[in-house]
């Protein structure tokens, strides 16, 4: 999965919003203003780093060793680092949807009512 294939996903998913808040090379997805992806554009090879549950994030990370990696310059207990060329397309969008998930589960119930 290329960066664009990767943005057109994410999206496709409800109520998300891409934006640029630390740098312009730094693309941030968001649901309901909480951020669930981020995409450095200029890294080569292509990475994308997404919220994991924390026991999961170790399982693939011993599973798909070199390929998914404790999240870079995020919380590395719940953040993976994807090597997006090394994975298969459909795991990537997988793990979209779980930390897309895992951040709508946490919305306050003000946000979760309006989504």
């Amino acid at each position: 999965m290329n960066v664009e294939q990767f943005r057109t996903y994410c999206l496709d998913k409800k109520h998300v919003t891409e934006e640029f808040p630390f740098d312009e090379h730094t693309l941030v997805f968001k649901v309901m203003g909480k951020m669930f992806a981020l995409v450095p554009l200029e890294r080569l090879p292509a990475q994308a780093n997404l919220k994991c549950d924390p026991e999961r994030a170790l399982e693939l990370r011993e599973t798909y060793d070199g390929q998914i990696i404790a999240g870079y310059h995020m919380s590395k207990v719940h953040w993976n680092t994807l090597y997006m060329e090394q994975l298969d397309p459909m795991l990537i969008k997988e793990l979209i949807e779980h930390s897309y998930d895992l951040v709508v589960a946490k919305l306050p119930k003000k946000l979760r009512s309006q989504y």
